[in-house]
C-alpha cells in the first residue's frame, strides 16, 4: 500500500463547464529538478534501493519501500511501515498500519489507530506543522482573448500565439499547455508546438518543488520532459508526482515501481 498522505496536484483537464476560458493558472518559480542519490528498486516481489545506475545498493529487504527525502525513507515489512536512513538503519521500528512521505520535516503515520506526525529522528510531534509559506507567482505573459477563443503574448521577445486555443495555461518554465477541445498539447517558449494535442490531460504537480509533468492519454499515464517533449510515453495505470527525483508507477500489470527524471525505471521482473 502507498502512502496514503495525498500531494497537491493540478491537473489541466477539459472543465465539465468552460468557467473563463482560457483561465492561466501562474505555477510557482523555476524547477528544480533533482536526482536522486538512492532510488526504491523492485525485483520480483522484494524491494531495497539502487544508485542512480541502477545498481543494488542496500539490499532486497522489504515490501515496499518509499523515496528518500531529507536521507529518510518509509519501508513496509509485511502489513507495518517503518522509517530508515540512507544507510539502511531503522530510525524506528517497523510498528505502523500507515505512513506517509517526509515533507517540510514531518512525515504522518498511524499508530494503534491514532494518527500523528513524526520528525526526521522518529520523534512524535505534538506542534501542528508551519502553515505552506506563501511564494510569488510568476507569469511570462497575458493571455489574449478573439472570439471566445484565446492566445498568449510573452512579456519577453515578440512571440504571439494566435487566439485559437479553448485553454491555455503557464508552466514553472515558460512552457504552454494549451487545449483545443477535449485535447491537450505544449507550445514552447516561441509558440511553437512540442506536444501535439492528443491528450486527454495534462498534471503539474507540486511536491517538495515543482516538477516533471503527468500526461493521460486513453486512461494511461506518463509523464513530460522540462521541455515539453515526452519523457515516458503513456503506459502506466498510474503515475505519481515527483517526489526528490523519483516518482511512483503502476506498471500494466499492477505493479509498483519508481523512475527516475531521465524515465528509467527501477523495477524488474
Amino acid at each position: 500500500m502507498p502512502p496514503f498522505f495525498p500531494l497537491r496536484l493540478l491537473f489541466f483537464r477539459r472543465p465539465r463547464r468552460l468557467l473563463l476560458a482560457g483561465g492561466l493558472l501562474l505555477l510557482l518559480g523555476a524547477a528544480q529538478i533533482t536526482t536522486a542519490r538512492l532510488v526504491p528498486f523492485r525485483r520480483g516481489a522484494k524491494w531495497g534501493y539502487a544508485d542512480p545506475s541502477r545498481r543494488l545498493v542496500l539490499p532486497l529487504l522489504y515490501d515496499e519501500a518509499g523515496p528518500f527525502v531529507g536521507e529518510v525513507a518509509w519501508i513496509r515489512q509485511g502489513t507495518l511501515y517503518g522509517y530508515i536512513d540512507g544507510a539502511g538503519n531503522p530510525i524506528t521500528p517497523v510498528q505502523f498500519t500507515k505512513a506517509g512521505n517526509f515533507h517540510r520535516g514531518r512525515a504522518t503515520v498511524e499508530l494503534n489507530g491514532e494518527t500523528y506526525d513524526l520528525d526526521t529522528s522518529g520523534n512524535r510531534l505534538t506542534t501542528p506543522a508551519d502553515p505552506e509559506p506563501e511564494s510569488d507567482f510568476l507569469t511570462h505573459g497575458d493571455v489574449t482573448h478573439k472570439d471566445g477563443k484565446v492566445g498568449f503574448r510573452f512579456t519577453v521577445g515578440q512571440t504571439v500565439v494566435p487566439p485559437i486555443y479553448d485553454e491555455i495555461r503557464e508552466n514553472y518554465n515558460g512552457l504552454l499547455f494549451v487545449r483545443q477541445g477535449p485535447k491537450w498539447g505544449v507550445l514552447n517558449d516561441k509558440g511553437k508546438p512540442v506536444l501535439p494535442l492528443a491528450f486527454d490531460a495534462i498534471r503539474a504537480t507540486e511536491a517538495n518543488g515543482f516538477a516533471l509533468p503527468v500526461v493521460e492519454q486513453q486512461g494511461r499515464f506518463g509523464y513530460l520532459a522540462d521541455d515539453g517533449r515526452l519523457l515516458v510515453p503513456p503506459k502506466y495505470q498510474a503515475a505519481e508526482p515527483f517526489v526528490e527525483g523519483v516518482a511512483r508507477v503502476t506498471t500494466p500489470d499492477g505493479l509498483s515501481g519508481y523512475v527516475d527524471t531521465r524515465g528509467r525505471e527501477f523495477f524488474e521482473p
